[in-house]
C-alpha cells in the first residue's frame, strides 16, 4: 500500500493536475494507494503522523507530492523512521532537497523508481530546537508551534529565515510560479531584506567549544544539502550522509559586500569573502542579542534569540 499526501496548492495551484496524471500510472500497474489532499499549514504533518503511528510488520510508503515545505510537514510527522520509506516528487517552487540527488527531469521516471518500493538511500536530517520563542509568529503558521523541529535540506537563522517568512505569503511568488519564474521571487525579496537587515550581534557556540563572536551577523545556516532558497549553493561540499551539517554564516560586513558575495553563491564559491564563515559540526548552538526568525526548509513559524541545531545520521529513508 502507497499512501499518497498532494498538496494540491503546490506550483501555484497545479498539484491536484499533476496528481491526477500520476493517479493514471499508480492505476495502470495495478497498485494499492490512498491519496490525501493537503488542507493548510500542518496537515501534512498530521497525515503522517497518523500514518506512520501504526504497527506494521511492513514498512510505511510514503508518498509526497510537493514542494520543500510539503516534504518537511511530513518528515516532521513521521514516527518511526526506521519502518518508513520516503517517495518523494517534487513540484515546488524552490525543490532545493531534489537539486542536488540527480533525480530525473520527468516525473514518471520518478515515479517508475518509486513504485519499486525500494531502499534507495539514506541521507541525513537535521533537528532544530527552540531554547526560547518570542510572541511574535509568522504570517503562515501552525497552530501549536513545536519546541523541535526537523528539516531536511537546511535551517537558518536571520536573513535567510526573512527572505523565507515574506515569501511564504508573496503575492508576487505566486504569479511568478503561474509563468515558470518562481525562482526569482526568493532573488528579489533577498536584495530587498539585505538593505533593510538590522544589526544583531550574535555567538555561535560550535560542538568543539569554540564560540564565535559577531558584532552584527546577516545569516547562519546549517546546511545538510548543498543549496537554499531557491539555487544559493552555500554548501558545495556538503555530504549528505556523514552525520554532520555545513555551518555558513555572514556577518561583520557591510551590505554592499553580501549583495556582492550573493552571486558568487549560486556557484557555490564565496568562501573566500571577508566575512563569510565555514564549519563541518555535528551540533552548534546560536544565541543572539534579539530575537530573529527562524527557517527549517523555508517554513517559518516563530522567533528566537537562543536555537541549538543537531545533524541524525542517516535517518531518512527514501526510495527515490
Amino acid at each position: 500500500m502507497y499512501y499518497c499526501i498532494v498538496n494540491p496548492s503546490a506550483r501555484s495551484g497545479k498539484g491536484k493536475e499533476i496528481w491526477e496524471k500520476l493517479e493514471k500510472k499508480f492505476d495502470e500497474k495495478g497498485l494499492k494507494y490512498q491519496a490525501v489532499f493537503t488542507k493548510g499549514p500542518g496537515h501534512a504533518t498530521r497525515l503522517a503522523k497518523n500514518l506512520t503511528a501504526k504497527v506494521s510488520k511492513t514498512p510505511i510508503k510514503l508518498v509526497v507530492l510537493g514542494g520543500d515545505g510539503t516534504l518537511n510537514e511530513v518528515i516532521n510527522g513521521i514516527q518511526d523512521f526506521e519502518n518508513t520509506l520516503v517517495g518523494y516528487i517534487p513540484i515546488g517552487s524552490s525543490n532545493d532537497f531534489a537539486r542536488d540527488l540527480s533525480y530525473p527531469d520527468k516525473i514518471d521516471d520518478l515515479v517508475d523508481k518509486i513504485i519499486k518500493g525500494q531502499l534507495v538511500r539514506t541521507l541525513d536530517l537535521g533537528k532544530l530546537t527552540y531554547n526560547s520563542m518570542s510572541r511574535e509568529t509568522s504570517r503562515l503558521h501552525d497552530d501549536k508551534i513545536a519546541v523541535t523541529r526537523i528539516f531536511d535540506v537546511s535551517s537558518g537563522i536571520g536573513f535567510d529565515a526573512a527572505v523565507c517568512e515574506q515569501a511564504l505569503s508573496s503575492g508576487t511568488k505566486n504569479f511568478l510560479n503561474r509563468i515558470g519564474l518562481g525562482k526569482l521571487t526568493y532573488g528579489s525579496i533577498a536584495i530587498k531584506q539585505l538593505f533593510g537587515a538590522q544589526k544583531v550581534p550574535c555567538d555561535i557556540i560550535l560542538d568543539n567549544g569554540e564560540t564565535i563572536h559577531l558584532k552584527r551577523f546577516i545569516f547562519i545556516a546549517a546546511m545538510v544539502h548543498h543549496y537554499e532558497g531557491g539555487g544559493f549553493n552555500f554548501a558545495p561540499n556538503a555530504d549528505l550522509s556523514d552525520g554532520k551539517f555545513d555551518l555558513v554564516y555572514a556577518g561583520d560586513m557591510p551590505v554592499i559586500r553580501m549583495l556582492y558575495a550573493l552571486p558568487f553563491s549560486f556557484f557555490g564559491n564565496f568562501y573566500w569573502i571577508k566575512g563569510i564563515g565555514h564549519h563541518v559540526v555535528q551540533k552548534v548552538t546560536i544565541k543572539t542579542d534579539k530575537p530573529m526568525w527562524v527557517h527549517t526548509d523555508g517554513e517559518v513559524s516563530v522567533k528566537s534569540d537562543h536555537i541549538t541545531w543537531e545533524c541524525l545520521q542517516n535517518k531518512l529513508q527514501m526510495m527515490n
